[in-house]
């Protein structure tokens, strides 16, 4: 059975043809993700559901353990994870209520821890593609079948927040040539790929960011009124792309660490060996001869 991870609202695992809902809460080694999981089936894959910011939404962006989150997902056997996220549109072209599954990010956040390695184990993932393009893949049709106004690829500047850009800020942005900005997907994007995860984002475009000077300021209820209509298309597009999703995984999300890990396995301290193991575990076993000695 495959099993596709959401990460997002707290209302996206009302879907329509879910069954055997039930709550799961996990213990990880960095601390309590952001809510219970919500798991069920639809149809023959398994879903797994967690509000980002909790349900009632009680974290900001930068308060958010995104660790703990993805390490939870991995735990529960998700190898895919589609992350839904409002953003605000920097092009023209975007209009509120389009869809954009992004392809590159671009990091403006601060202090957010951003690795699973430390503690005693250093390592380095490629990341230049940051998201598995088989799962946008997939993203893409459904989209397509939903009806959605959908552009394929762009880059996200993910800022800190939790306060929005000034204009000098978002005009600055503009000039980089990037798409759509957001606060929440670094560091998760970059945790996705040290476990080893699939990982795609669905970029819910709510508004234009600041830079955009309109006759009428863009309220918060036409905010609000955007994302729950946006909310309601996501949740057909991922009923729709999750029977797409190639189970054989043939893109390199799954051998992300393989040549990771730069740190002699003799030194790696033992409970941070443990905390990892989850992740790394099948990377640092001694292979052994035919005579049973260690190699």
């Amino acid at each position: 059975m495959k099993v596709v991870g959401v990460i997002g609202g707290s209302g996206l695992y009302e879907m329509e043809g879910m069954t055997k809902v039930k709550e799961v809460r996990v213990k990880t080694p960095f601390g309590a993700p952001s809510d219970a999981y919500i798991t069920g089936e639809l149809g023959d894959v398994k879903m797994i559901f967690l509000p980002r910011h909790g349900r009632g939404h009680r974290f900001t962006p930068s308060e958010v353990n995104y660790r703990a989150n993805v390490y939870g997902m991995k735990k529960l056997g998700a190898e895919w994870i589609i992350s839904v996220s409002a953003v605000g549109s920097m092009k023209e072209e975007i209009k509120p209520g389009h869809i954009v599954i992004v392809d590159q990010f671009f990091d403006r956040t601060k202090g957010r821890p951003s690795t699973f390695y430390g503690n005693g184990i250093a390592g380095h993932v490629e990341f230049a593609n940051p998201v598995c393009g088989s799962l946008s893949g997939a993203l893409r049709g459904a989209a397509a079948k939903a009806g959605a106004t959908t552009h394929m690829g762009g880059t996200y500047v993910c800022i800190e927040g939790p306060q929005f850009s000034t204009r000098a800020e978002s005009r600055i942005y503009r000039s980089w040539g990037v798409d759509v900005i957001g606060m929440t997907n670094i560091p998760e994007a970059k945790l996705a790929r040290e476990a080893e995860i699939c990982y795609a984002t669905l970029a819910l475009a709510t508004d234009y960011d600041c830079w955009h000077v309109t006759e009428e300021s863009v309220t918060v209820e036409a905010i609000i009124a955007t994302l729950k209509a946006n909310v309601a298309l996501a949740k057909e597009i991922i009923r729709l792309a999750v029977p797409e999703i190639n189970p054989a995984r043939s893109c390199r999300c799954p051998e992300a660490l393989k040549y990771a890990t730069i740190t002699d396995k003799k030194k790696i301290p033992a409970k941070t060996r443990a905390a990892l193991g989850l992740l790394i575990g099948k990377y640092l076993v001694e292979k052994r001869g035919k005579t049973g000695g260690r190699k």
